[in-house]
Order: structure tokens, then sequence, then C-alpha cells
């Protein structure tokens, strides 16, 4: 699955930083067949020890982690729904990607001019909002004109879709970020070609250290339940090159907080991880939450869900604790499990198909 997350902020937040910081991190293509790299899209593997573990037992050639691509979008001005800035191509480009980060400041630094005077990040979202807020109202208002066209058919579906349609626009009008609010699985499927900002997932990222992060402002975010972390990107790009060590001794932490924000943002898409493991590589594969073992195989190969015949299934912990397949089989812990089977993240499968 080719997944993506645009990072939008105001300018001088910190956005190229955390983008540069972030491109440091890049797997090596080779092992990521049909990833093409622009110069604004950085491809990140997904930390997972799982897959050090796996593949230490199996003694693999070859190490394969989930994988996200981080979109550089540039800089937002207020205004871009009217042109300003770079306006419909800074919008266009949040169109494609599939969840957002909003990079919010809260450092203080005078010699980095806040283009919108005091630091205030609860402003800064709101400016964001609005700006994909009026851009989504564009998008549905020309939707909405030209069903009202078409509605004279009589088709059923273009009546739910209109209703629907106008139901979101009065949504807009009062500032709703569509992403906050319970639609259908229906509901969802109707609304998806038009790739509405607003109903993309956020993650805020606020740019500064916990001390820098003002007591009112965190009472906003906790009572929204507003996902949030705080990252200090211009440490994080400091300390990018050192190890483990080296950061402690540094007084940071064992691990990059960039990590957190990787394995957030996957967690942001509702993604989960199976796992295949063998000499050959040991792999984690991508998959949405709530999926079943024959759509799971499709990711590895199409005809894997044609063919579907069972997935033979044991927990990655369990499989590691008795020291492989072997072991695990005489235990009793590898699982037959069929198509309808719901997979869980950390699953470690062997599919079986046939013709």
């Amino acid at each position: 699955m080719s997944l993506s997350i645009g990072i939008v902020g105001l300018p001088n937040v910190g956005k190229s930083t955390l983008f540069q910081t972030i491109t440091k991190k890049q797997v090596d293509c080779a092992n990521y067949p049909f990833c093409t790299i622009d110069p604004n899209v950085g491809v990140v593997a997904v930390p997972d020890n799982r897959i050090d573990a796996l593949a230490n037992l199996s003694k693999s050639i070859k190490k394969i982690y989930a994988t996200i691509e981080f979109v550089d979008i540039a800089g937002l001005v207020k205004g871009a729904s009217k042109g300003e800035g770079l306006g419909n191509a800074f919008l266009g480009n949040i169109k494609e990607v599939d969840a957002i980060i909003y990079l919010l400041r809260i450092f203080k630094d005078e010699s980095i001019v806040s283009t919108q005077g005091i630091i205030d990040p609860i402003r800064d979202k709101e400016i964001l909002d609005t700006e994909l807020g009026l851009k989504d109202l564009e998008t549905i208002q020309k939707a909405v004109d030209r069903l009202g066209k078409e509605i004279k058919s009589g088709k059923k579906e273009i009546i739910l879709e209109l209703e629907l349609l106008k139901k979101v626009y009065e949504l807009l009008q009062k500032g709703t970020i569509l992403s906050e609010i319970n639609f259908s699985q229906d509901e969802r499927e109707i609304l998806k070609p038009y790739q509405l900002l607003t109903l993309k997932s956020r993650l805020y990222v606020l740019n500064g250290q916990e001390k820098d992060l003002d007591q009112g402002v965190k009472e906003i975010f906790d009572k929204n339940n507003w996902p949030y972390l705080i990252i200090d990107v211009q440490t994080e790009f400091l300390a990018s090159d050192l190890d483990e060590k080296q950061r402690i001794d540094s007084g940071l932490s064992a691990q990059s907080a960039l990590n957190s924000l990787i394995i957030r943002s996957y967690q942001l898409l509702g993604l989960i991880t199976f796992l295949t493991t063998g000499e050959t590589e040991t792999r984690a594969w991508t998959i949405i939450k709530g999926s079943i073992a024959s759509q799971a195989g499709s990711v590895i190969h199409t005809d894997f869900e044609k063919y579907f015949v069972k997935a033979e299934v044991v927990n990655w912990q369990q499989l590691l604790d008795v020291g492989g397949y072997a072991k695990a089989r005489e235990k009793g812990l590898v699982r037959s499990e069929g198509r309808e089977y719901v997979v869980t993240d950390g699953d470690v499968i062997i599919f079986k198909v046939g013709r």
C-alpha cells in the first residue's frame, strides 16, 4: 500500500527542518520496488522491533519494514483558498495525501520571526482549518450545482449524494472539521472521490519543548481530544546522526522523537501490520485494521485472495518464545484460519493457495 502523510504549516514554523530530519531516515529504495521519490517526498520505514527479532530467529537474508511517505507541502498563508501565496497549488497537493500533520510552532526564538506576530498555536491551527474548510466549501458547491442539474433523472443514488453534500456544506459553513464527524461507511464512500481536505485524519505536532507549551493551550488540545506530539524539531535535526548511546550522552532520550511521529502517523491511518518470516526475508505487510485473511493475502499477490485456501497464523511473540515454527506447531500455537478470519496486528501468517 502506498501511504502518504502531508506536512502542512504556516511559514517559519519549522516545516522544512522537520522534512529534512525525516529524509535523513529515508529507506534504501532498492528494497522497496515501485517506489519513486520526488524531491518533496521522504519514504521512511515504520520502526518495528518485531521485524528485527523474527529476522534473527529465521536468519533472514533481508528485512523489509512497512513504509510511509511524508510529503513536504509548500507553506500555507492566510488567503490560500483565494489564491494567496501558492494558493490552489498548495491545496491541490494536500488532496493527494491520505492524512495530514499540522506543524504548529510553540518554540520561542526571536531570531525566527513569526509571520503572525505572537506565538499562538491555536490561532495558527484555526488559520489552517479555515483555508482547508474554504477549499472544501468550493469543492462541495461545485458538486451541488452539478448534481442539482442531474437530479431530474430521478436516480436514487444522485438524490442520496445531493442530500449528503448539502449536509456537509452546512457543516463546513459552521467551521466544522469533517474528520471529527462520525460519518457512516456508506457516506464516506460517497465523499471519498471528492478528496475533502478537512475529512482527512490529522495529527498535530507542536514544535518546541514541553516548557514552551502554554497550559491553556494544552487544556484546549486535551479537551477536544486532538491527537498531538511535542517535538523539538531543531534538536532532532541536529541529533539525527547520533546513535542511542550518543543521544543518551547528549542528554536526549535513547529513541528519536521522530520514531514516535512515524508510528503515530501509521496508526493515524487506521493501519495494522501482519508479518511473514523465513530465510529469504522477514517482512511487514500493511493492511487496514479489520481486514480479513483473504484481503491480507492480496497485498502479497492478487492470486492469494482469488485462490485462497487457508492461512496458518501464529502470534509473533509466541513464535519467538518457542523458537520457531517446528516448536510452535508442536505446541498447537499455529492456527488454521479461513478466508473470513480478521487479521490482528502482529500475526505471522503463511498463506496456502491453490488453483
